[in-house]
């Protein structure tokens, strides 16, 4: 049986993110918010066991955050402002509107994520901020995400926090004309919640569900507020991962390849919905580099086996995508592609290439993919190299764990 603190941090990993963003919007400060999120939930712990659950617990946390705030400020104020001073900054702050809770909800975290994407902060910090404040993610997994220290992490997320403050960046939706000239960043940042979710980083998960709802939640709305057909791009790449979920990995959580995947424990419901989301994208002839890569992943979830994947159009969509984006790891999934296509040669003279231009030196799919190809072409010891040193740079527990069975294999 649940016990009530196991019921309050249930509530916390399910709405505290929710919470923070009201209590930003109410407290007008990232730092006052987060004291008060923290103040509400040490009460939580303290009356819940004792007065039972509220009937409605984010509205309880809502309101007993800001009344924590309010004693905060009279308590840290009284000493060194006037009276009035106090009662002007304890007046400013609005009470909840319950009737219009679950509109101001959405409001919130659309509020919150534009906030930590506006183009004033560093693009670092905005992905950092973004990830803390939005996510939940501790500063330690977000530095090992992007291969940083966790002090370096915290600077960002201070000095961003900072220039909100400083600037007085508006904690607002922009207005329609603004929104769509912020659209790209806000995307970005989604893109990275979401790869951080369905891949982590580090440790022993492969997939972070609740970051994946929460990017699959924010695309979503994204798209009701502003139907551009990247958005939309972005929602299908979104849901056509997410559709493989059940068959990524083993009982025993370890990987299974795409071509080695149950295709029947695929969500056909996701993928038809990405379908359409993409038709509706390449028709409005503005796409872009989400709605290609959605089109990609369409072409594998839309072949009935493996050995039915049509790679020679994979390589054309990706061909596509590199005048839009021409980044490495583009190049590296062309080279895959190409492989399959042409063969094994083809594909490892591509990725060969990237590495010698010092392009993806430490990434361990690159390795990883050059290896593969190795094998196949029946070269043990560059397979075994390229292995062991993917296995050096890979961090997550599954991930190193499937690239040491293959290079055991190769040893054998």
């Amino acid at each position: 049986m649940s016990t009530a603190v196991d019921v309050v941090e249930s509530v916390y990993r399910s709405e505290s993110r929710r919470v923070l963003a009201t209590l930003i919007r109410l407290l007008g400060d990232f730092d006052t918010a987060e004291e008060a999120l923290h103040d509400a939930f040490a009460a939580a712990v303290e009356q819940w066991p004792r007065d039972g659950l509220p009937d409605n617990p984010r509205a309880w946390l809502i309101s007993a955050g800001r009344f924590k705030a309010i004693d905060r400020i009279r308590r840290r104020e009284k000493f060194d402002v006037p009276l009035e001073e106090v009662a002007e900054l304890v007046e400013a702050i609005p009470a909840p509107d319950a009737a219009r809770e679950n509109e101001h909800l959405e409001d919130d975290q659309l509020r919150l994520i534009f906030t930590c994407c506006h183009p004033a902060l560093a693009s670092d910090s905005q992905v950092a901020l973004t990830l803390r404040e939005v996510c939940g993610l501790t500063t330690e997994e977000i530095a090992r995400a992007y291969l940083a220290t966790p002090a370096t992490i915290a600077q960002r997320i201070v000095r961003a926090k900072a220039k909100i403050r400083d600037a007085r960046i508006p904690y607002e939706v922009p207005g329609r004309t603004e929104l769509a000239e912020r659209l790209d960043g806000v995307l970005r940042v989604i893109y990275l919640v979401f790869n951080e979710g369905y891949l982590a980083s580090s440790g022993e998960t492969l997939v972070r569900g609740s970051l994946t709802g929460e990017a699959i939640r924010l695309g979503r709305l994204l798209v009701q507020l502003l139907p551009e057909p990247e958005a939309a791009g972005l929602l299908a790449l979104m849901l056509v991962h997410e559709s493989r979920n059940e068959a990524r990995a083993s009982p025993s959580g370890d990987i299974v390849l795409l071509g080695d995947q149950d295709r029947s424990l695929w969500n056909r419901r996701q993928i038809a919905e990405a379908v359409a989301l993409i038709e509706q994208a390449i028709v409005s002839r503005r796409f872009g580099a989400y709605t290609l890569q959605a089109a990609i992943a369409a072409v594998h979830a839309q072949a009935a086996t493996a050995e039915a994947t049509d790679w020679a159009q994979i390589v054309e969509l990706y061909d596509a995508l590199l005048l839009a984006d021409p980044s490495p790891v583009i190049k590296l999934n062309r080279a895959v592609a190409l492989a399959m296509r042409d063969g094994p040669a083809a594909g490892l003279a591509q990725i060969d290439a990237i590495l010698e231009r010092g392009e993806l030196a430490d990434y361990h799919l690159a390795h990883s993919a050059r290896a593969d190809l190795c094998r196949r072409l029946g070269d043990r010891i560059g397979a075994r190299k390229s292995y062991a040193r993917a296995v050096e740079l890979a961090q997550q527990t599954s991930e190193r764990r499937f690239l040491e069975r293959r290079l055991s294999e190769l040893e054998e």
